[in-house]
């Protein structure tokens, strides 16, 4: 059996796409398993190319491969809040947050499971997980541990009530102090691996401020209103300001390597969100890691 939770990252992308990543079957077995009406969404019989909403239910029988349920794994993962319901992890860079065809083990979900914490949707292949960061980016993430929990913050993301502060450190100077990247996002036309901002793409917002210059840089403070695959980097790569250390989107420059890095300086620096017993307000905060930490430094912070 398989049960996903459609989160924001997968919103806007076809179902027979999203089952065959958590399954690790062949795509045409899915369709098949699809069309048969076995596999369904919010209880319903639908079309392979069906578009995803965030909070979407899938859920059936689908012929798995072997193997494809994560084990625990006892991997080093810091705890920055956690509760009877909720759990707040910072992520480390290089680390996918669940299991996929590409990642066996060594993952966020893998780790999680290692430490012998409730989470929610049991049994699937992304217990626990709320949302997700990109593979090398860093910082505060959020995993339900019962399924209550999971709707509820499912639900909190989709109404924006949850507030996602990232740190990023671009190619400057920026056209203004402080603004907003209001452009769709979707698949590159010819790039598979790659997001950009096309017409045909999904409403995506981001708000900046930029907090300091040094000579060609600049660090902003990144606001997400929409949450969609790779956004922070393809919209800052839009406006002229790629994220350094970003090799997908032209922050992997000459001045990127001289900071030392490996990786986009991009950190989920705050988390802001309502708490599912009582809808009271719970901020999290998780710091610059050593890695991007010297990197600032050596751009000129002091």
């Amino acid at each position: 059996m398989i049960h996903v939770v459609v989160g924001p990252e997968e919103e806007g992308e076809r179902v027979d796409v999203v089952v065959t990543r958590h399954s690790g079957v062949t795509r045409a077995r899915v369709q098949r398993a699809i069309k048969a009406g076995e596999v369904t969404v919010a209880g319903a019989v639908v079309r392979p190319s069906y578009r995803l909403e965030q909070g979407d239910v899938i859920e059936g029988p689908v012929a798995m491969a072997e193997e494809v349920a994560p084990t625990a794994e006892e991997i080093p993962v810091s705890v920055l809040y956690s509760d009877n319901r909720v759990l707040v992890v910072s992520k480390p860079p290089g680390m996918v947050a669940h299991p996929d065809s590409s990642h066996a083990g060594g993952t966020l979900v893998n780790a999680l499971l290692g430490m012998d914490v409730p989470l929610s949707a049991q049994g699937s292949r992304r217990p626990g997980i709320v949302h997700r960061l990109d593979k090398d980016t860093s910082g505060a993430l959020l995993v339900a541990k019962d399924d209550d929990a999971h709707r509820f913050l499912v639900a909190a993301l989709r109404a924006r009530s949850v507030e996602r502060t990232y740190l990023a450190l671009v190619r400057g100077p920026l056209p203004s102090p402080s603004g907003t990247v209001d452009a769709p996002v979707g698949r590159h036309p010819t790039k598979r691996r790659v997001m950009a901002v096309v017409p045909e793409g999904r409403a995506s917002v981001t708000h900046y401020r930029v907090l300091a210059s040094y000579d060609a840089v600049a660090l902003l403070e990144v606001r997400l209103e929409t949450g969609r695959t790779h956004q922070i980097r393809v919209h800052l790569s839009h406006l002229g300001n790629p994220i350094l250390g970003d090799r997908l989107y032209g922050g992997a420059t000459e001045l990127a390597r001289a900071l030392g890095l490996t990786r986009p300086f991009l950190h989920a620096v705050r988390l802001r969100f309502p708490h599912p017993d009582d809808g009271r307000a719970v901020e999290v905060e998780d710091p610059l890691p050593a890695d991007l930490a010297a990197a600032l430094t050596q751009a000129g912070a002091e």
